[in-house]
């Protein structure tokens, strides 16, 4: 009974598919026959599906979750399509739209792993935020969250219980370096945005230092992803550095995965007077094109964009753009090669979404961003970098890279604790170097060098690499390296 409950179900659900509305007399019977073939054949397929969800059900050797096997079957559906389209959970879509936002409710802490000894560590207070004013420092232990020991925790466990809703308390135990006692600390949550545009370094006030080279007055933004409010937050720092004189600007794009499309066409716009931005086209859509107006554009000054292996998406969009109009050099290595839109669809039954590639989405040259299955080193795919400007870097190199980035991005005010700290090693940037030395000779009005072909790095198989390059990933869909510290 409760199978053809089912089918009945699925049987309106088809009415309104494949009928789409009412048949006019009119219309020819050929038509008419063609829809009620369609109709019948979409009828087996769905009988054949709830037949099987029910003996799985009913029959399986153990008992089995009904939401689970739908969940399940939803994803299988979703897994033959690509590697961008998935389902997202009630439990998950949360987390996901707070990937988008870059905002949440916590109290501001980025927060890892000791190495050593597993323990739950401080890595760096967000300026400003509820930790830094209670008084939260870098390295401290966090041995306690409400009345649990964090003992056996992984950063996910800390997750669930730092964040919650603003203006509810948390109460922690913080064990400061060169201390023996923790210290009980009750922290009010609040609204943390997460800064999505970075520059060089932080300054002893929680304000970023954007220029690499003051002389030649270059900027360096790294913009991390493309989120709600990453626009605003480029628009602000560009007229702060408008008013300081910028005469030239690099955009690190680099281990960008991408983001919302509507930012990275704004982004664009920032950059270019006039033309394409980006056109998109799915298969029940019209094609879509995002052209620049010259209103507010930054037009004066070269550009360099940093990429590689892990910028995708909305990070390709924004880079092929502005090589295409000759806005900006392009250094680096080639980008990963996702040229797709996904939209989410909110379903109706519960507090749970779809993820669908819904459209393409095509450079202004009409050059082909996306990597198909199959896809070979020859075949036209991604962004790649300008002529004499291809620096690729060996896959240790680039891991060091990562971890420079993320180690310089992590806010540490001087409180004399790290004084007897050894110096750590400076990681020698030469995708960085090469875009600084490119636009000081741009600015000096000389021709600029070009950049030494890297030595081959021992351990590193380049064929390997390049195979490796070439494969598009099966089911993971950001293709950052895994974090090192997550925000709280």
């Amino acid at each position: 009974m409760r199978c053809q409950s089912l089918i009945v179900a699925w049987v309106l659900v088809l009415s309104t598919m494949a009928l789409g509305g009412p048949v006019s007399a009119d219309e020819p019977a050929k038509e008419a026959e063609t829809a009620k073939e369609i109709k019948d054949k979409d009828y087996e397929m769905f009988k054949l599906f709830v037949d099987s969800f029910e003996q799985i059900d009913r029959n399986y050797v153990k008992e089995v979750d009904r939401r689970e096997l739908m969940e399940a079957a939803i994803q299988g559906m979703l897994r033959k399509l690509d590697p961008y389209s998935n389902y997202i959970s009630p439990e998950n879509l949360r987390a996901f739209s707070d990937s988008v936002e870059q905002q949440f409710g916590g109290i501001g802490i980025q927060v890892t792993l000791d190495p050593t000894t597993h323990r739950l560590t401080v890595a760096a207070p967000l300026p400003g935020a509820p930790a830094q004013k209670a008084g939260v420092r870098p390295g401290d232990i966090i041995t306690d969250i409400e009345t649990e020991s964090t003992e056996n925790f992984d950063i996910e466990d800390a997750v669930k219980l730092l964040r919650g809703q603003p203006g509810e308390p948390v109460k922690i135990k913080v064990l400061h370096r060169g201390e023996t006692e923790p210290v009980e600390v009750t922290i009010v949550r609040d609204i943390i945005r997460v800064a999505t545009v970075r520059g060089m370094s932080y300054k002893e006030d929680g304000s970023w230092s954007y220029f690499v080279d003051e002389e030649h007055k270059i900027a360096y933004l790294h913009l991390t992803t493309f989120s709600r409010n990453s626009y605003e937050e480029l628009k602000e720092t560009m007229e702060t550095l408008s008013e300081a004189g910028i005469k030239g600007l690099i955009l690190d794009l680099r281990f960008n995965p991408g983001g919302l499309l509507s930012v990275a066409t704004e982004i664009s716009d920032m950059f270019v007077e006039e033309g394409k931005i980006v056109s998109t086209k799915g298969r029940n859509t019209q094609e879509q094109v995002f052209s620049a107006k010259k209103q507010g554009t930054y037009s004066d000054f070269p550009m360099v964009i940093l990429v590689n292996r892990y910028s995708a998406s909305a990070s390709e969009i924004v880079s092929a753009c502005l090589q295409d109009h000759k806005r900006a050099l392009i250094i680096g290595e080639r980008t990963w090669g996702k040229g797709s839109v996904q939209n989410v669809i909110n379903l109706d039954y519960d507090d749970s979404a779809l993820k669908l590639t819904t459209a393409s989405y095509h450079r202004p040259s009409g050059k082909n961003i996306h990597r198909f299955p199959g896809a070979k080193e020859e075949d036209e795919w991604g962004v790649m970098p300008d002529e004499n400007y291809k620096i690729r870097l060996g896959d240790r190199e680039i891991g060091n890279l990562h971890s420079h980035l993320a180690e310089r991005e992590l806010f540490k005010p001087s409180d004399g604790e790290d004084k007897d700290e050894e110096p750590k090693e400076t990681f020698a940037d030469r995708q960085l170097e090469a875009a600084v030395a490119y636009l000081a000779a741009k600015i000096d009005g000389v021709e600029p060098p070009n950049p030494t072909k890297p030595a081959k790095e021992e351990g590193d198989n380049d064929e390997v690499a390049k195979q490796d390059d070439a494969k598009v990933p099966e089911t993971k869909e950001d293709p950052k390296p895994e974090p090192e510290s997550k925000p709280e």
